[in-house]
């Protein structure tokens, strides 16, 4: 009889790990799989020194070796079973994850299991905390910037406001994100700015705590115990709570006088409809009191009248292009 032949043995190649973190997470603040590949370790590596994970990491117990291994030098260490962890650097170490790539895609060398391994996650709106960070930056260290304040900046914040309105009634996506954004620089600009008030400063966390309180207090169908079924009966609840915060004595109170005409005259007639009031429209000679006529029968019937005359505008300066053309 012929004796079986043993299968050779494939020698265990051990594993690598690239751990991954946020730095928009608070550095120690880490998932259980992370934690779990740390502490079963026979190895964890960072090439940077001032990595913010290693002090927390050695508090834990863990031992690190700060060390900016090759890929040849890394896959060595594995041999025999042994598993490495890297806890990647800010710039995601390009230099070792390109050496391994290029010696997994030579097929000449017996290549340890790879794996990424995010050990910190970015929460929803993480990428604000940039947004803040780079505006403190610009603040202090760009001749323009550093010498703007809000009067100076008001101007922009109206611009901005209309680009966006216009990327909107255009419907285009790109332009929608990307004015968006510039609005939001309007607030985080001016938000720095107030930190440096000697008086009464406050900052871009003070903003949006008193927007999150408000959006709570003025949602009692959402975050109370009132009911809310329909837009409407949302809208009565936020006209009775915003009534009780600014207690006006009159309803015009809070309508900027400094909108566009059309915008105004459209507010202020919201204002009147939605109180009741009985109002007769002033009379008097002239375009004006014509367009104001116009602009509470549009609000009246549900349509903007801003954006309706922009509309016609548009329309007025396609033909004036074909005319052009």
């Amino acid at each position: 009889m012929n004796a079986k032949t043993a299968e050779p043995t494939v020698p265990d190649q051990g594993r690598i790990v690239l751990l991954t973190t946020s730095h928009r997470v608070a550095p120690g603040l880490l998932s259980w799989p992370a934690w779990q590949a740390l502490r079963t370790a026979d190895r964890v590596l960072c090439a940077d020194a001032a990595h913010p994970q290693l002090p927390y990491l050695r508090e834990a117990g863990i031992r690190v070796d700060e060390a900016a291994p090759t890929a040849e030098e890394l896959v060595a260490a594995c041999a025999g079973g042994r598993t490495a962890v890297v806890v990647a650097t800010g710039e995601g170490d390009p230099a070792l994850t390109d050496g391994l790539a290029r010696l997994a895609g030579s097929g000449r060398v017996a290549m340890p299991e790879l794996e990424l391994l995010p050990a910190s996650y970015d929460l929803p709106g993480a990428r604000l905390l940039d947004l803040v960070q780079v505006m403190d930056r610009i603040r202090l260290e760009c001749p323009w910037s550093s010498r703007r304040t809000h009067e100076g900046l008001a101007k922009y914040a109206i611009e901005e406001a209309y680009e966006l309105v216009e990327a909107i009634e255009d419907g285009d996506r790109d332009e929608l994100r990307e004015e968006l954004g510039d609005v939001l620089l309007q607030v985080v600009f001016h938000a720095r700015i107030a930190e440096e008030d000697p008086d009464a400063p406050f900052s871009v966390d003070d903003v949006a705590g008193t927007i999150v309180d408000k959006l709570i207090h003025r949602h009692p169908h959402v975050f109370g115990d009132e009911t809310a079924t329909t837009p409407e009966e949302v809208r009565a609840h936020w006209l009775r709570t915003k009534a009780a915060e600014k207690q006006r004595t009159s309803v015009t109170e809070g309508v900027p006088v400094g909108q566009p005409g059309l915008a105004l005259a459209a507010k202020l007639h919201s204002r009147v409809r939605t109180a009741g009031l009985d109002v007769p429209l002033p009379t008097g000679e002239g375009i004006g009191y014509d367009l104001l006529a116009l602009a509470t029968r549009a609000e009246s019937e549900g349509t903007d009248p801003e954006a309706a005359l922009r509309a016609a505008a548009r329309a007025y300066r396609d033909a004036i292009r074909a005319v052009e053309g």
